[in-house]
């Protein structure tokens, strides 16, 4: 998967931003001001961190071990670094897309989640 294929997917979700909050290397996407993805951009492959339900998280980690890692830079616990080299098919990173973005609105705030339901 490359970057605009990522990068587009995300955007499509509701409430989506992105920036570059911690300088030009380093796209971050959130959902109502709160982050659930970093892509690296000056890597080749490609690396993206996700955020992920930890126990989900280590059971990933174990079936792809040449491709998902504990989050750089991030909470080893609940997030997870990809390495998006063609190994891991596009619907599955979908899927763990959907699972970050999904486990960040579950942690808003009713009042945050009621504005995202009414975009």
């Amino acid at each position: 998967m490359n970057i605009e294929t990522f990068r587009d997917y995300c955007l499509e979700k509701k409430g989506v931003t992105e920036g570059l909050p911690f300088g030009p290397d380093d796209l971050v996407l959130k959902v109502m001001g709160k982050m659930f993805t970093i892509a690296s951009l000056d890597e080749v492959p490609l690396r993206v961190n996700l955020k992920c339900d930890p126990e989900k998280a280590i059971s990933l980690r174990e079936e792809y071990p040449d491709n998902i890692f504990p989050g750089y830079h991030m909470n080893k616990k609940l997030w997870n670094t990809l390495i998006l080299d063609g190994r891991l098919s596009n619907s599955f990173i979908f899927e763990l897309i959907d699972h970050s973005y999904d486990l960040v609105v579950l942690g808003l705030t009713k009042k945050l989640q009621k504005e995202l339901q009414d975009l």
